[in-house]
């Protein structure tokens, strides 16, 4: 059974920094890509980030002017989201979702991409 559980989430002042963890069971990253999107109050859900993570290779969709970063750890089958100077209108769920690799290594970065999800860790920038 795949599960993805998303971490790391809370209140943050702007300005601050959060570290976000989508530990991951059920896939291995040979197989799969790990994505970060984001879904902000009234808004629908936007891709960030996705990561090849056994070559280290990155998707960009939106990586807001470098504040946000992806990096994988693989010995322990999970994936970071590392925000930093946070503003109010990053408040959002953030979810980290799987994609099977296609032939060749290819996927999308995006939301018809993924095969898996999880249920989203809740960030709030207060201003």
């Amino acid at each position: 059974e795949v599960q993805l559980v998303e971490s790391g989430g809370g209140l943050v002042q702007t300005g601050g920094s959060l570290r976000l963890s989508c530990a991951a069971s059920g896939v291995s990253f040979g197989d799969y890509a790990i994505g970060w999107f984001r879904q902000a109050p009234g808004r629908q859900r936007a891709g960030l980030l996705c990561i090849r993570s056994m070559n280290n290779i990155i998707q960009t969709v939106n990586d807001e002017e470098g504040r946000f970063t992806i990096f994988g750890d693989n010995a322990k089958n999970t994936v970071h989201l590392q925000m930093e100077r946070l503003k109010p209108e990053d408040t959002a769920v953030y979810y980290c979702a799987a994609a099977r690799l296609h032939h060749g290594g290819g996927y999308i970065c995006d939301d018809i991409g993924m095969d898996y999800w999880g249920k989203g860790t809740p960030a709030t920038v207060s201003s």
